[in-house]
C-alpha cells in the first residue's frame, strides 16, 4: 500500500520542502526536486510513520476497551439490594 496525499496536502508538502531548504540549506530546491524529495519520503519513510501511527491508534482503542468496563458496568442480580435501599 503506497501512501498517498490528498492535492492540497501534497502542495504544502512540497511549499514547506522548498521553504527548508530556502531557510537551512544553501541551495534552493525547485519543484521537480521538492516533488521526487517527496516522493522518496513517502515511499522510504513514510511506511515507517505510517505503521507507528497504527499502532498507537491501536493502543489508545485497547485502552478504551479495556475502560469499557469500568464506564459502563451495571451491577447484577441487584434488585434485592436495590429493595433495602427502598425500606
Amino acid at each position: 500500500m503506497s501512501i498517498q496525499l490528498e492535492k492540497e496536502i501534497q502542495k504544502q508538502a512540497l511549499d514547506s520542502i522548498q521553504r527548508y531548504f530556502d531557510v537551512n540549506m544553501e541551495e534552493r530546491i525547485g519543484s521537480l526536486q521538492a516533488a521526487a524529495l517527496l516522493d522518496f519520503l513517502l515511499e522510504e519513510i513514510g511506511p515507517s510513520i505510517y505503521n507507528q501511527a497504527v499502532r498507537d491508534a491501536q493502543d489508545q482503542l485497547q485502552q478504551r476497551v479495556q475502560e469499557l468496563d469500568i464506564d459502563v458496568h451495571e451491577e447484577e442480580f441487584g434488585y434485592w439490594k436495590n429493595q433495602k435501599k427502598r425500606h
